[in-house]
């Protein structure tokens, strides 16, 4: 396929839709109607030639493309003068954490662990890589020849993805040379800041909708590679499926759409619309039935399609009011098994209220991929511990007011009642402590010594997910703002941690 059309100010092709020049000739619709009218638009009175535009391609990060530029110049100025001063191999720790969730939330999510760990695969400072750095005088001589034969070869330890999160919870904890690990920030928070806080809102989500399934429909709402990393943070957190095929091409996440406003505006009328997307996906399909009237498009729906119409969609207007009306209709003509799927910019709140109406379905868009009022997790990526002279590690902190963190190697440990429900993040310096059994250990070794040993699929963590959610106070799934769910304990071991 190439584009063969052109781009004005709106796409036109063929039969053209109107300009600007147009509307502001009509504010009556003649002009710019939405239904068949043959307008042209014109640039000097002209319509313009079509003509074959350049291919436009989409540039990307993918498998085998570095991913090492993807930081901050001030990464590798650190790492340049480290070297410089001796303190770049240095044994050090890196905790990635959140020093609170975001306003209002009761619990976090982890997601993006798989697609870092991916992206680690591919931090190579290759001869391009190393051209831009050399011709930008970004760092010097000898740092560019450090990072010519850079690969990660320490530990990386973290909280499985789909996990439930809190304040302090040490998500992810490298272990590493300096070097090794500081230039590895950018990438770590850039990747789970973005997909934990969708994962967050989508967990609000599906909490909300019960068992009633969402679909991720945002890819039109925020970058291009954006919109595929969250649809697979959605799909972890309880969505079903996504509309985003490049999401189920690289990850797997089950893709489904039918047909928009626009197809519908393409024919002659509403019955030749759906007649076409009938003749084409069979009766099973889910027709939209909001462009004109909606009591007038179910009639045509059940008309062309019969009662085993899979499903309609309603995408304006009050939508529990219209949910509860055609309901009634579809049980009247007797597609008592017609399912209705409601979209129109929902977040968790609307969902909330629409599990009062006869909703199958909910696709949600823009709400999900800007985390619903939450578009960053806000954790940060700290040294808490480095060797000392003897060669054991010690703690070291940030004491700048409203900035604060706990130095120390930590263990992370989920405290549960007699009956498996949460009761307390439990977060330790020093040697995890034994014989508590009803702790649930929630860090789990990702790398060692640079080679990947964590293989978990995209299902498993959407099932874990799902039970840890579960295990989680009934006051987890309360959409209204509160506190989190759970408290986080601090818990020092006198021995620290020496190793």
């Amino acid at each position: 396929m190439r584009f063969t059309g052109s781009f004005q100010t709106i796409v036109t092709q063929g039969r053209s839709v109107c300009s600007f020049a147009a509307l502001s000739r009509s504010t009556s619709g003649d002009a710019c109607s939405g239904g068949a009218t043959d307008t042209t638009s014109t640039i000097g009175n002209r319509r313009p030639p079509w003509r074959r535009c350049p291919t436009v391609t989409q540039v990307r990060t993918s498998a085998g493309q570095s991913t090492a530029l993807l930081t901050d110049h001030y990464e590798l100025t650190m790492l340049s003068a480290a070297l410089r001063d001796g303190t770049a191999e240095r044994r050090c720790v890196f905790e990635a954490f959140g020093r609170r969730l975001p306003d209002g939330r009761r619990y976090g999510v982890v997601a993006g662990t798989g697609r870092l760990l991916d992206a680690l695969a591919d931090f190579r400072f290759g001869d391009a890589e190393l051209a831009h750095l050399r011709d930008h005088r970004v760092v010097d001589e000898p740092t560019l020849d450090w990072l010519a034969s850079y690969r990660f070869t320490g530990d990386i330890w973290g909280y499985a993805e789909g996990e439930i999160y809190f304040p302090g919870s040490p998500m992810l904890v490298v272990e590493a040379g300096f070097a090794e690990a500081v230039v590895l920030e950018t990438l770590v928070l850039s990747i789970l800041n973005h997909d934990s806080a969708i994962a967050s809102a989508a967990s609000r989500m599906t909490s909300a909708a019960e068992d009633r399934p969402c679909i991720e429909m945002g890819s039109r709402r925020t970058h291009e590679e954006a919109a595929v990393a969250a649809a697979r943070a959605a799909y972890i957190a309880g969505f079903a499926t996504t509309s985003n095929l490049e999401a189920g091409r690289r990850y797997g996440v089950p893709t489904t759409g039918t047909a928009a406003h626009a197809f519908t505006l393409l024919h002659d009328d509403e019955r030749a619309a759906f007649q076409s997307q009938v003749d084409t996906f069979g009766p099973g399909t889910t027709l939209l039935v909001d462009t004109y009237d909606v009591t007038n498009a179910v009639n045509l729906a059940i008309e062309v399609a019969g009662t085993e119409l899979g499903g309609v969609r309603l995408d304006s207007g009050d939508l529990l009011q219209q949910a509860r009306e055609v309901r009634a209709q579809l049980d009247r003509l007797g597609a008592t098994q017609t399912r209705i799927v409601v979209t129109s910019d929902l977040d968790e709140f609307a969902i909330a209220a629409l599990q009062a109406g006869p909703v199958d379905g909910y696709g949600v868009g823009t709400q999900l991929v800007t985390g619903s009022g939450a578009p960053t997790a806000g954790l940060v990526y700290k040294l808490v511990a480095r060797e000392n002279s003897a060669g054991r590690l010690e703690g070291v902190a940030k004491k700048s007011k409203d900035k604060l963190s706990v130095g120390g190697r930590k263990y992370a440990l989920r405290r549960r009642s007699a009956s498996g429900i949460a009761e307390a993040e439990v977060i330790g310096v020093g040697s995890e402590p034994a014989g508590e059994t009803n702790d649930r250990a929630l860090l789990v070794p990702l790398v060692e010594h640079g080679e990947r040993v964590f293989a978990g699929t995209l299902d498993d963590a959407r099932e874990r997910h799902t039970t840890a959610r579960a295990e989680l106070p009934p006051t987890a799934r309360q959409m209204s703002r509160g506190e989190p769910v759970i408290p986080t304990l601090y818990e020092r071991d006198q021995k620290e941690n020496a190793r």
